[in-house]
């Protein structure tokens, strides 16, 4: 199980580990091993006497202990740079196992993003009501991968709730073009909710934060629910689902896949 990783105790305990812990409930006699991708978090850890190990580290130790098949799941939301770094760490790896397979990120088909915009609306939507605007707030990326934020914002419209936003820190949609959203929206009540995997720095900074302050300077009364996607059962069941998806079968590469298209409709 690979993460990105966070300083924050509180949220590791309801996202991290709470997941590794379902992953070993949901696969009895599988050993299963932790690693952090970030080196920085990593680090400072360390100075506090939490060991974290990377990817690299994990897949050397399972090696050594004589295992010869590993699935890598990480628990990235979308298929972006983290998840594309995953993959060609776990291709480095090959040569050490007869077979490594990596499960799918959160958002990876429409099929996850309508389970994913189900579950949220479930969770917010529908207790906050339509006197509130909501905004999902997520990491953003610079790959084509950060197209996902704008599907999920377009599925919310579309399910009805047009209330609902998804805005990015380092992406798009930005603050400026949520803003104007909210502003057309008419509501006086906005609630800010991370989209992230943990409710970490980004979270308590960056939204419970900055934007608050914007959005209250903007004359919005702002409230925030800081937790992260994580410690949504929903949530880790997709993942779980991915896991099992790559342990009953390889992913196949688009080569593959094209391939077995064509002969499919020949």
């Amino acid at each position: 199980m690979v993460h990105f990783g966070t300083t924050f105790d509180d949220t590791r305990a309801l996202t991290i580990d709470a997941i590794n812990e379902k992953v070993r409930e949901q696969f009895p006699g599988i050993r299963v091993e932790e690693a952090y991708t970030s080196r920085i978090i990593i680090d400072r850890l360390k100075k506090r006497g939490v060991y974290k190990q990377t990817p690299q580290q994990a897949l050397l130790r399972l090696a050594a202990d004589g295992y010869t098949h590993v699935i890598v799941q990480g628990t990235n939301v979308i298929d972006g740079i983290e998840a594309e770094v995953l993959r060609n760490e776990a291709a480095m790896m090959y040569p050490f196992f007869k077979e490594i397979r990596v499960g799918r990120p959160l958002l990876y088909s429409v099929e996850d993003c309508q389970k994913v915009v189900g579950i949220l609306t479930e969770r917010y939507g529908k207790e906050l009501g339509k006197k509130t605007s909501i905004v999902l707030i997520g990491h953003g990326t610079s790959t084509p991968a950060n197209a996902i934020y704008s599907q999920i914002d377009y599925m919310f419209d579309a399910d009805g709730y047009p209330q609902i936003h998804v805005a990015t820190i380092e992406g798009y949609p930005t603050y400026d073009t949520t803003l104007a959203k909210l502003k057309k929206d008419k509501n006086k009540a906005v609630c800010l909710i991370p989209f992230m995997f943990v409710a970490g720095d980004h979270a308590r900074n960056d939204i419970d934060g900055e934007w608050c302050e914007q959005l209250e300077n903007e004359g919005f009364k702002v409230s925030t629910v800081i937790e992260g996607l994580g410690q949504i059962p929903g949530i880790q069941n997709i993942y779980i689902d991915h896991l099992k998806e790559a342990f009953n079968a390889p992913v196949q590469d688009a080569a593959q896949k094209k391939s077995s298209y064509i002969k499919e409709n020949l």
